[in-house]
């Protein structure tokens, strides 16, 4: 009967990562989809549900550093399956709240959860996967890290004209039992007997500091960078966050290992993740504002002119083998952000007035494109980062990203705000040129991360090739004998 029930390891992480990581990934675009359906069953200001966004982004950042030490302390599984849990559950009573406060409280129930669960999941794929197994798994990695956030408005969409914001939560519930079903039977534990204890000082500057910085970041476009609120938190924040990254580079036993940092590979590709997370991220908030505000359509279709974004991911993933073989990874990294940038400024350039499938063609190229740059540096981050610190790498990488799209989001929301977009249509002007040039900004975020790219070289990557396929990618010519 148990050779029944057993299953292959490889394939359960695989299963419950997507199925986990997908569900956290997508919930941060829906939301944004269905805000204004419960500003109005509420009866409130658009403005006052911003929190139901701010408390689960400033929750995420309180628990997102730690989650490393969490799963290496006290086990990857127990840590993954209760933030899993926690996230379900507090999905499910999003879903029930009847008024904002209990909803908000809901959400930062969800942000603990989703803090957590990202990494500690990310350090259980790694761990089980070697890095020349990795590219194998690359097909699988897409999902939730940028198909999810674009089918998020989608699904919200749906949701809300069709049945009822309340589902963009409940949607998570049966997905979130079915993994926690699957992970308590299949997966296995794994502990770090050097975890230590938890530093303490560590854990209440990076709670303080990048919670205030997340919350300045995503007040700081709408309120105003020059507001006293936003200036002195984000001021406090920085010097926070500054003190903690020189209190972990002295203790021994850090939370947060940032000397993890001086491997040049994870730190290139890292620095690369960031600034393209922000360029994605940023796009996928500026164009659907731009969509609806040129042509006054509906959040439903505004996301599904966006998704064959989501497509041309698919179809880079499937790419990816052939590509890498032939170009090696560094050159895979290279040419995807340097074509997403000519598609960027082309798409900065012809507007949402443009014939709506010639905008669809170049946002299907953009996630081929991008597709393959944020694949590869998914799977060849942690090439070499050992089994011991990938808890505290896996962490490490989050919170960039984290960092990176929240950047992404703040920088163009404030180039929209400065070029007197009207992204609330409150006055009947929309002025296309404002959202044309915040997404001019996203290209240039681009070439950040393409500037770091052009570092990389192919022996970079060495270990992720098959042993077999080796000296064939690295050029490496057998030596005669005799």
């Amino acid at each position: 009967m148990k050779s029944r029930i057993q299953l292959d390891p490889k394939i359960v992480v695989c299963i419950v990562y997507v199925i986990a990581m997908f569900m956290v990934s997508m919930d941060g675009t829906i939301v944004n989809v269905i805000l204004p359906t419960i500003s109005n069953e509420f009866n409130l200001d658009p403005s006052s549900t911003s929190g139901i966004n701010i408390g689960y982004l400033v929750s995420l950042a309180v628990f997102l550093p730690v989650a490393g030490w969490l799963g290496d302390r006290f086990g990857t599984k127990k840590i993954f399956l209760i933030a899993l849990g926690v996230f379900t559950a507090a999905s499910f009573l999003c879903g029930f709240a009847n008024n904002l406060q209990t909803l908000n409280l809901f959400r930062v129930l969800q942000g603990a959860g989703g803090g957590i669960l990202t990494p500690v999941g990310m350090a259980i794929l790694f761990r089980t996967f070697s890095p020349e197994e990795r590219p194998k798994v690359s097909r699988s990695l897409v999902l939730p890290i940028a198909f999810a956030p674009a089918i998020g408005p989608i699904v919200g969409g749906f949701f809300t004209e069709q049945m009822s914001w309340r589902w963009a939560f409940y949607i998570n519930v049966p997905f979130g039992i079915m993994v926690l079903l699957i992970g308590v039977l299949f997966l296995k534990e794994h502990k770090e007997p050097t975890a230590g204890r938890l530093d303490l000082p560590g854990f209440l500057l990076s709670a303080s500091g990048f919670s205030m910085m997340m919350y300045a970041m995503n007040i700081g476009p709408s309120k105003g960078w020059d507001s006293p609120v936003i200036m002195y938190t984000g001021i406090i924040g920085a010097v926070l966050i500054l003190s903690f990254i020189l209190l972990e580079l002295l203790v021994d036993q850090p939370m947060l290992d940032l000397r993890l940092l001086s491997d040049r590979l994870f730190r290139t590709l890292g620095i690369i993740s960031l600034f393209s997370m922000a360029g994605l991220l940023g796009m996928l908030f500026v164009f659907p504002l731009m969509y609806q505000s040129a042509l006054h359509a509906s959040a439903l279709e505004s996301g599904l002119t966006t998704f064959p974004e989501a497509i041309g991911l698919m179809v880079a993933s499937r790419m990816m083998p052939l590509t890498t073989k032939k170009l090696g990874i560094h050159q895979v990294i290279q040419m995807g952000l340097l074509s997403t940038i000519i598609i960027y400024t082309l798409i900065s350039l012809v507007g949402p007035t443009a014939n709506p499938w010639f905008l669809r063609a170049l946002l299907f190229s953009v996630g081929v494109c991008l597709g393959h740059t944020v694949v590869a540096i998914q799977y060849s981050t942690f090439t070499n980062i050992n089994s011991a610190s990938m808890g505290m790498a896996a962490t490490l990488f989050n919170v960039q990203n984290r960092i990176g799209s929240a950047m992404g989001v703040a920088i163009l929301a404030s180039i929209l705000g400065a070029a007197g977009a009207d992204t609330m249509g409150t006055n009947g002007h929309v002025n296309l040129s404002s959202y044309q040039f915040a997404l001019f900004g996203s290209a240039i975020l681009l070439v950040i991360a393409l500037i770091f790219a052009m570092r990389l070289k192919k022996d970079d990557f060495k270990a992720t090739i098959p042993k077999q396929d080796r000296a064939n990618s690295l050029d490496v010519k057998p030596v005669k004998s005799g």
